[in-house]
């Protein structure tokens, strides 16, 4: 009875521990076997002892060396960035995005120390608590005194440990060596996220996705006469005004009263008619502002600001494409020629993945929050994966009644595999992509999915794209993908919004929603479709 009752129990202890240590089963066995024959000396009873401690230390051994072991070496070793890079990209194919808060401790710890070991944190009593309030400074400043206790670091004792902590976002910047630290936070329950600042995203020959290149251009060009009209006093009309009913929208409205703000790589101090000459023609009684928000700088701590002058030419170009001036010298008017511009230099390039620009379009985004006559952001600029202070940003200028436009993504050599990109994927944002003329098909480079809601028709069957001012004064340029349909949505809601002073965020999208050719049906990779800008306004 003893015999049959003590086998079934090993045989249960192997099953739960491995199928690897069956061996141990029948040594097991035969020793019980053995004293069941003859139990008649205390020595046989001490050699059986000895032996079934020996056979389970052999099993607790071999399990110790097959599994912990192994991942005590690996958990000690960084990730290689190829690593890294593929878990991102894995979490792009399969979920459209992804998040650093998806993935684990010893991840973010190695991304951390691939990136000037800056690590940014969230903190709040809430996931959603990312404004600054009467708590904030109270949780901030236990989760800096939990760092500098674990790192070993103090202001007075070891010399400034790098710091940056946002004036209104509940967010702070701080240097981290160990990986103890990271578990530390993810374990606190008011560190709402944590991200590695200064990581960026390769492709695999090392290549950084971003570069002085991306959306950049400071070339002019002579405008085709088929891809343009002349109307009073002397202005160029884009050939794609017409397909959207943008000229006609104009005997209702031209965007007056209404501000409309660009966040980019700012404005050209050599193209007049984006300065000077902004109020030229029919464009009167409106003003232009200029701000900088991005640090240019290869040390991430360093805050000395590059001013508010475009330095790749693509801010430019949005800025002309919403406001341009309305003006006598043949050159190309923008969508809302009377609205207000206010510019931020905030980025490089149209690539959000550098920790200045996402710091910089987090401070634009907070700044035109905290301005209550601008209506709308304009944001032709975005990232292959999403990046939570610029998210926190975004809802925090969405929670003060902006509507924020952002572009669905261009293509480049790196990012043709993306999907609509951030944040034009965010429920606070107004997705917009770009079409081939006269056919509901994406520009060669254009991206669409179902978060999309508009489109603009902005590429020629020539191959031409849509008339816009040069980087330089007085001259036209062509500028094409989801950024200048974006740039031209935002004039359009411009012109609504001027015709409608009094209504909401809400009320001016339902608006241009409903003035959609698909309207009131959803398309899963256009959304509501092309506009109507004559229909939105009326």
């Amino acid at each position: 009875m003893f015999l049959r009752l003590f086998n079934r129990l090993i045989v249960i202890l192997i099953i739960k521990t491995s199928y690897n240590y069956v061996f141990i089963y029948f040594l097991i066995h035969f020793l019980i076997y053995s004293l069941s024959q003859n139990l008649k000396t205390l020595q046989k009873m001490k050699k059986l002892i000895l032996s079934l401690a020996a056979a389970m230390a052999i099993v607790s051994c071999s399990k110790n060396d097959d599994i912990p072991q192994e991942n005590v070496e690996q958990q000690t070793e960084l990730l290689t960035k190829d690593q890294i890079n593929s878990k991102i990209q894995e979490s792009i194919d399969t979920k459209g995005d992804f998040f650093w808060t998806d993935t684990d401790a010893h991840t973010i710890w190695s991304a951390v120390k691939h990136g000037d070991n800056m690590l940014t944190i969230g903190y709040g009593n809430s996931a959603d608590e990312f404004q600054k309030n009467s708590s904030s400074d109270l949780i901030k400043d236990d989760i800096i005194k939990l760092v500098r206790t674990i790192e070993n670091t103090n202001n007075s004792t070891k010399g400034k440990d790098e710091l940056y902590v946002d004036q209104t976002l509940n967010i702070i910047d701080i240097k981290v060596d160990n990986k103890e630290t990271i578990e530390a936070l993810l374990k606190d329950s008011r560190v709402r996220y944590l991200e590695p600042a200064t990581y960026k995203l390769e492709t695999q020959d090392g290549v950084s996705k971003s570069g002085e290149g991306f959306g950049c251009g400071y070339s002019s060009r002579t405008l085709s006469s088929s891809d343009y009209r002349t109307i009073a006093p002397g202005a160029r009309v884009p050939w794609n005004f017409d397909i959207h009913n943008i000229p006609s929208a104009w005997n209702y409205s031209t965007g007056r009263g209404i501000t409309v703000a660009v966040i980019d790589s700012g404005l050209s101090p050599d193209q007049k008619w984006m300065n000077q000459y902004f109020n030229d023609g029919y464009s009167s009684g409106r003003t232009v502002q200029k701000y900088g928000t991005y640090v240019d700088s290869w040390w991430a701590w360093s805050n000395n600001y590059d001013g508010v002058n475009d330095k790749c030419g693509h801010g430019t170009s949005m800025a002309s494409v919403a406001t341009a001036p309305r003006n006598n010298d043949n050159l190309p008017v923008g969508v809302a020629y009377n609205a207000n511009l206010v510019t931020y230099r905030a980025v490089q390039n149209v690539l959000i993945d550098d920790y200045h620009e996402k710091r910089g379009v987090a401070e634009a985004l907070t700044a035109i929050g905290n301005r209550s006559d601008i209506k709308i952001v304009s944001m032709s600029i975005g990232s292959p994966f999403s990046s939570s202070r610029v998210a926190d940003a975004i809802r925090y200028a969405y929670n003060r009644g902006k509507l924020i436009i952002a572009a669905g993504g261009t293509s480049t050599s790196v990012t043709n595999w993306y999907g609509v990109i951030f944040p034009a994927n965010m429920n606070e944002t107004v997705a917009v992509t770009g079409l081939k003329e006269g056919r509901y098909t994406r520009c060669g480079n254009c991206h669409s999915g179902s978060k999309i809601d508009f489109t603009i028709e902005m590429e020629r069957n020539s191959g031409n794209f849509v008339p816009v001012l040069s980087y330089y004064n007085g001259a036209s340029n062509y500028v094409g993908g989801s950024s200048v349909a974006t740039a031209t949505t935002a004039g359009i809601a411009a012109l609504v919004w001027a015709r409608n002073p009094g209504w909401s965020r809400s009320q001016v999208l339902d608006k241009m929603k409903r003035a959609g050719e698909f309207y009131p049906n959803r398309n899963s990779s256009f959304g509501y479709g092309n506009i109507d800008a004559l229909k939105a306004v009326q």
